[in-house]
């Protein structure tokens, strides 16, 4: 915990754990200076990998052109909240053994059209944060810039 006690930084395990509790998540992606940001519905496999279904598109596109990639999850009660950052690479699924294996996870597209690619994002690094709400502390004797 920080100084003032309301965030907690979260281990790998628990930023795992809560990515799965989730279903919808934001893909960031990038070219040059251009930041694009997605939202996705996903899945956390086994190896705690993130897969995603998705059309042939501009997210498709960029993310072979750069396959640097974050991915944002977050989630929040009346009580506090929580985020968490996957940076990693992503990676259209190709061969048939990879597609059926995804095709097993359950992964199914929320809108009615047609995502026939399969994208795996593999994490080199993941952070996660959790929040305790609470009243914000008196102003007495702090100074207002």
């Amino acid at each position: 915990m920080d100084e003032i006690g309301v965030v907690d930084s979260l281990d790998e395990s628990e930023c795992l754990r809560r990515l799965a509790t989730q279903q919808l998540g934001r893909l960031v992606t990038h070219i040059g200076n251009v930041l694009d940001v997605f939202p996705v519905n996903y899945v956390v496999t086994g190896g705690g990998d993130i897969v995603f279904r998705t059309a042939e598109g501009s997210k498709l596109f960029e993310l072979t052109v750069n396959d640097e990639v974050l991915f944002e999850v977050d989630d929040h009660t009346d009580a506090g909240a929580w985020s968490v950052i996957v940076r990693g690479h992503a990676r259209r699924l190709e061969t048939e053994a990879e597609i059926e294996a995804a095709e097993q996870l359950g992964l199914h597209p929320w809108v009615p059209t047609l995502k026939r690619n399969y994208v795996r994002v593999t994490a080199a690094e993941i952070t996660g944060r959790a929040f305790g709400f609470a009243p914000e502390p008196d102003r007495s004797g702090v100074h207002v810039f």
